[in-house]
């Protein structure tokens, strides 16, 4: 799980949650890698889609995009 900064505050709650207490969203980094179907709650990056582990840092991120994306619920193998 990775805690995101307050930095991302604005850009989350300025989108409804995808459902109670979660959003799903795409993780732009600097370097310019996706990750999609990312799952945020209270503010905290908990999984993405066929992962097994946060590969990245906060600092990394670029952007946040909230997508509603849910393919990203389903259970992981």
């Amino acid at each position: 799980m990775l805690r995101l900064s307050d930095r991302w505050g604005p850009v989350l709650t300025s989108h409804p949650e995808t459902g109670m207490g979660f959003q799903v969203v795409s993780i732009i980094l600097k370097n310019g890698m996706r990750y999609d179907q990312a799952i945020v709650e209270s503010g905290v990056i908990t999984r993405i889609q066929g992962r097994t582990e946060i590969p990245f840092s906060e600092d990394e991120i670029s952007d946040i995009v909230v997508t509603h994306d849910k393919r990203a619920l389903r259970v992981a193998e």
